[in-house]
Order: structure tokens, then sequence, then C-alpha cells
């Protein structure tokens, strides 16, 4: 009896280590992973932790890459003084809704492979992240001490907004691109903002958040483009250059064509004007010939004889 105890124990340890795996593999929703997360963290959570003391919740080896952190607050502390906990920075008049007492904040660094359910879980056509998924999360401590029922709470930033610092975490490089902030919401959509410094998010609530970047193929289509773009453009420019020139040059012809009916028009009327004839080979001007008559002023009566 005494030899068979060890193998029930190793059975055992073996049966727990493969259910705990296919839980781990089995998880395809981001939802069911901050359950299972918060499960493993209120199960590790010392009672006697001190107010305002971050600890690390110690998870099982399927989930390793994760990293959670815990730390409980008074939601009125929270408020008045504000918190940093790892990656995120909590501003003074960060609210808790609802709280009535104490709050449990869980912290997630989804590290790079369970990361990967946000790029399944949501559409990130186009995208890809290029940082792990990190996650806020709040949950009721109250004064029930053993925290048999907890439920999730809202964390809404005061004046200042919520900061999410992705220094320190594993970034895919990306030279010559400037990743986006991206935000994971519980309806499935996701938010893209532009960095308010390197590598430094806000957001105005809790939630999961990485940096993402346009994929290659999307990044070669922008190139293609471009490059359509630049082409069409020096075709259109060229051909733009041409038909001005040529309304240019229509325009001078009309112009001096004008021109020369003008001093046409001109020459006729002086021509007119001045009787103009040809003396040989030379155009010369001839007045008409106007001859006075003689008048008898007076009758003229000769003398008697």
């Amino acid at each position: 009896m005494g030899s068979l105890f060890p193998l029930i124990l190793i059975v055992l340890s073996l049966g727990s280590s493969a259910l705990m795996k296919t839980e781990a593999q089995g998880i395809k929703s981001a939802r069911l992973l901050d359950l299972v997360l918060r499960d493993y963290t209120i199960r590790s959570f010392n009672t006697r932790s001190r107010t305002g003391m971050l600890h690390t919740v110690h998870l099982p080896a399927n989930f390793s890459g994760i990293r959670v952190d815990t730390v409980r607050f008074r939601c009125g502390s929270l408020r008045r003084y504000g918190a940093q906990v790892k990656e995120f920075q909590l501003g003074i008049g960060v609210k808790v809704s609802p709280c009535v007492e104490r709050v449990i904040v869980i912290r997630q660094n989804l590290g790079n492979n369970l990361s990967s359910i946000y790029s399944e879980s949501y559409n990130l056509s186009g995208y890809q992240l290029v940082s792990p998924v990190l996650g806020l999360l709040a949950y009721n401590a109250g004064d029930n001490r053993n925290y048999t029922n907890p439920f999730e709470l809202g964390i809404l930033a005061g004046k200042t907004p919520i900061k999410v610092d992705f220094s320190n975490t594993t970034l895919v490089q990306t030279p010559g691109t400037v990743p986006l902030c991206a935000t994971f919401e519980r309806d499935g959509k996701v938010t893209l903002t532009n960095q308010t410094s390197p590598h430094v998010c806000v957001t105005s609530k809790h939630g999961h958040f990485g940096l993402v970047m346009e994929s290659p193929e999307l990044q070669e289509g922008k190139r293609m483009s471009w490059w359509k773009v630049a082409v069409g453009a020096s075709i259109g420019a060229t051909l733009g250059a041409f038909l001005l020139g040529l309304l240019l040059v229509a325009m001078f012809v009309k112009v001096k064509k004008r021109s020369r009916m003008e001093e046409l028009e001109r020459r006729a009327y002086e021509e007119e004007a001045l009787q103009v004839s040809m003396v040989g080979h030379v155009r010369a001007p001839i007045a008409a010939v106007t001859r006075t008559m003689p008048s008898i002023q007076d009758e003229y009566t000769p003398p008697p004889p």
C-alpha cells in the first residue's frame, strides 16, 4: 500500500498538469482568458497583504510567458493619490465604479504567445501586433476577505488620462515606422490612436492595449499605390503642360491674326480717305483735282463811238 501511494500522487500530478495544459491550449477567447487569470489571482491572493502593495501572481507552467501582478486599494485613497501599477500610471482623480470600499486591480502582460488571442479574436486586418498585450482590470474586494464572489468593476480616468508605457516590454523592431496604439474594446472593435510619446499610449478607462503597425502586405500595397499616384501625377502634369502649350499657341495665333486684321482695316480706311493709287511699283496718295471756274464780277459795257 505504501508503494502505491507515491504512484497515485504521480498519476494525479500528471493528470493535473495535463488538465492545465489542455486548459491553456483550449483558450481561444480573450474574455475566457480574463476569467481564468482572475480566478488564479483571487485564489493566490494573500488577505494579509498590505493595501497598496503590489505582488506577483504565480501561474501554472502552462501559462509561461504571462505575467500577472495584483494590488489592493481603498477606492478613496486611489482617487486621492492615484497609483503606478507596473506599466499603468493612474493619475489623481481616477474613479472605480461601482466601489464600496476596496478594489483589487489586476495587471496583465500576456507575452508574445497568448497575445495572439487578440490577433485572432479581433479584426486587425492590415495590421499586426508588435508588442505584448497589456491588461488593466479591477474586481471588487469589499469587506469579504474570502473574495468568494468577485465581479468586474470599471476604472475611469480623472482629469488626466491613464498612461500605458510599453518601454519595458519586448517590442518587434520596426525601423522607420511608428507603431499605433490599439485599444481592444469589449464589443470586438479595435480603436487605433497615435502615441503621445515614444512607446506611450493613453486611455480613459480599463481594458487591454497593444502596439500595432501596418502589415508588410499593406505597406507594399501603399507603396504600390504611391507609385501609381506618382506615375499618374507625372503623366497628368506632362499632359497638362502640353495642353497649356497648345492653348498659349492658339491664343498667340488668334491675337496675331486679330492684330493683322486691324492693321489691314486701318490701311484700307487710310487708302480710301487718301485715294492711294499705284505709281509704278509704289503706292502713293493722290488728291482729287479741283478747278475753280472764273466768274465775271461786273458786266462789261463798251464805250459809245
